[in-house]
């Protein structure tokens, strides 16, 4: 992932979005636990990721807990924590060998310490790497983004001030990153839940039949097929 690929399509969306669902209902499809459906689903990011690469992304963002998720049983969450500590001190060598350049978009409110210092960590190892970015999106709600953005925005300007969409963009999570092409939602299910709500405003967006667990390379293709085939008018004719 050192070198920037040629593009595939004509189109080449630059960044995606994908809220991964259905790692719940694939490990009951599969009599297992929820905690490994989760494990299951975290294998498809890699490959993912090396196929982002190869078709030309240059961002790829990931719904990984959002801020509602904090209703699920804590022994759930206690294992999301774990499994997220496993996956990067497996993945880590890879990440640097790919040269993937990981950010966070969320709050570190709530979260364990253990899991912020991993997030600094990763975040600080991998900031000077060129090659793909992963947005890891963590303890994060599109809602709460956007008051954060709001009023981190007030604190400076405290005298009445213009606020233009310029400058709003500037206190989002994303600031940096390039506009979002294509949102991609697994499961089957057809809903947005609270997922960068600000940045999806001219979005592409497509929802698949597929349980994120069973997400690969192959569907990640069919999603960009399916994006090419679309003419983005962006309020236009």
């Amino acid at each position: 992932m050192n070198k920037k690929n040629k593009k595939l399509y004509v189109n080449t969306p630059k960044h995606v979005a994908i809220i991964m669902d259905g790692n719940g209902r694939w490990a009951e499809k599969h009599s297992l636990s929820r905690l490994a459906g989760h494990k299951q689903g975290a294998e498809v990011i890699e490959p993912l990721l090396d196929k982002a690469n190869e078709l030309g992304l240059e961002a790829v963002s990931l719904y990984a807990f959002s801020t509602e998720n904090w209703k699920r049983p804590s022994s759930e969450i206690v294992g999301l924590w774990d499994l997220l500590e496993h996956f990067f001190s497996r993945k880590m060598d890879a990440i640097m060998e790919k040269n993937i350049k990981v950010v966070h978009s969320g709050f570190t409110v709530k979260l364990p310490v253990k899991v912020k210092n991993i997030i600094k960590e990763v975040v600080t190892k991998t900031s000077k790497n060129k090659g793909i970015v992963l947005n890891l999106c963590l303890n994060y709600g599109g809602k709460q983004e956007i008051i954060h953005a709001v009023n981190s925005w007030l604190a400076e300007n405290p005298k009445p001030a213009k606020l233009t969409e310029k400058k709003f963009e500037k206190y989002l999570f994303t600031y940096g990153l390039p506009e979002i092409d294509l949102l991609i939602r697994t499961s089957g299910e057809f809903r947005i839940s609270n997922f960068l709500l600000w940045q999806i405003a001219y979005s592409e967006i497509i929802f698949m039949n597929v349980l994120w667990p069973d997400f690969g390379p192959i569907q990640l293709q069919e999603a960009l097929d399916e994006y090419n085939k679309r003419k983005r008018r962006f309020g236009g004719i």
